[in-house]
């Protein structure tokens, strides 16, 4: 009998530690959420934000069932007062855009980890990010001069095909160097290559653009509006359920790969998969917000802590909103520690999150020792 309650023990708990996790990031990421509409230049009283978002809500469902017939009452409790249209044009697509990428970033730096079996594996360390930025660079440089308009689908598919040169280019050195160590310098070294790419580029641009890219090339979140949210929601959360279907046979790989095809799993395929996933969301991060950095390395690594549970079924979820309340609360500091002058998101992100994987390298050195 003692035996028994040992074996189930386990089973039980995390399940439940799952479930107390998740509600208290949820309850964290509304906190979040809510501060984010209130705090600014314009301060607007929590009981204003939930009446404004409550019309908005009931008016777009009555909207959406009568084929579109309060379109012009929506449109006037969104634009009825300076404060609404503060709330539904810049706050809240700033926010929904931060929590969207927050997660997306975290998945894809969970997904690396588990590919490379490293926690310090992440798409911004590693130089992924970087690449996605430098074909992200160029696209907007020469090609707008050519077509004069660049559709934001573009600067994705610019990203994706970035993001997933440089991971080859990585998996290709991985086979080849067996400290993880010297991967990370190898990333970090094509990190600055892709880096020096974009600026003698950037060199060739006019100053509209060089003012642009400047800002995004440093990570930000201004600017956001409904288009990137929408085009950021309907990649980045297909893309997380697919991770969230596949966590089984990833808890096979990472436990290794001999004990991955014992279980009929095709590893080649596997890790292509893994691959495209991970490069297709810190793709759509850095298109959309340019690179934000340590945020995939760090809140894997806080999750797992939290979890206290590697197994992919649970940490994936609790990454995705890990990271979005990560990025919800840089964003927040980000704007509003030195009000008018807005600091860039990898600003903040780096002071949190370097300081995280200073930990990890070091507690990992102690253990190899």
């Amino acid at each position: 009998m003692m035996l028994q309650k040992k074996n189930i023990k386990p089973n039980i708990k995390s399940p439940v530690r799952f479930a107390a996790v998740m509600i208290s990031l949820t309850v964290l990421l509304v906190f979040g959420l809510i501060l984010n509409i209130n705090t600014g230049s314009v301060d607007i009283g929590t009981k204003e934000v939930f009446s404004m978002i409550g019309k908005s809500v009931l008016c777009g469902i009555k909207n959406i069932f009568s084929g579109g017939k309060f379109n012009d009452e929506l449109s006037q409790i969104v634009n009825s007062s300076t404060e609404s249209q503060i709330i539904f044009s810049i706050r809240m697509p700033r926010m929904l855009l931060a929590a969207i990428l927050g997660g997306a970033l975290s998945v894809s730096g969970f997904l690396l980890q588990t590919f490379f079996r490293n926690p310090i594996a992440g798409p911004f360390v590693l130089g992924i990010s970087s690449g996605a930025k430098m074909l992200v660079g160029i696209t907007l440089i020469f090609l707008s001069g050519f077509i004069g308009y660049i559709n934001p689908w573009m600067l994705v598919v610019a990203a994706f095909f970035g993001s997933l040169v440089i991971t080859m280019v990585v998996v290709l050195f991985s086979g080849r160097v067996k400290n993880m160590s010297m991967l990370l310098v190898i990333g970090i070294m094509v990190g600055y290559i892709c880096s020096a790419i974009t600026d003698f580029c950037i060199t060739f641009a006019n100053d509209h653009d060089i003012l642009n890219l400047t800002g995004w090339s440093m990570g930000t979140f201004s600017g956001a509006d409904w288009e990137s949210v929408v085009l950021s929601a309907a990649i980045c959360i297909p893309a997380f359920f697919i991770c969230w279907l596949i966590s089984k046979p990833m808890e096979a790989y990472s436990l290794g790969e001999g004990y991955a095809k014992s279980m009929g799993i095709s590893i080649k395929p596997f890790c292509v998969i893994l691959i495209l996933l991970s490069s297709i969301l810190s793709a759509t991060v850095t298109a959309i917000a340019g690179p934000v950095s340590f945020v995939g390395i760090a809140v894997p690594h806080i999750t797992r802590t939290m979890l206290k549970s590697s197994k992919p079924y649970f940490v994936i979820p609790a990454s995705f909103v890990m990271g979005a309340v990560f990025c919800v609360f840089c964003d927040l500091l980000a704007r509003t520690v030195f009000a008018p002058t807005e600091m860039a998101i990898s600003t903040v992100t780096s002071i949190f999150g370097a300081p995280i994987v200073i930990y990890i390298m070091v507690k990992r050195k102690k253990q190899e020792g």
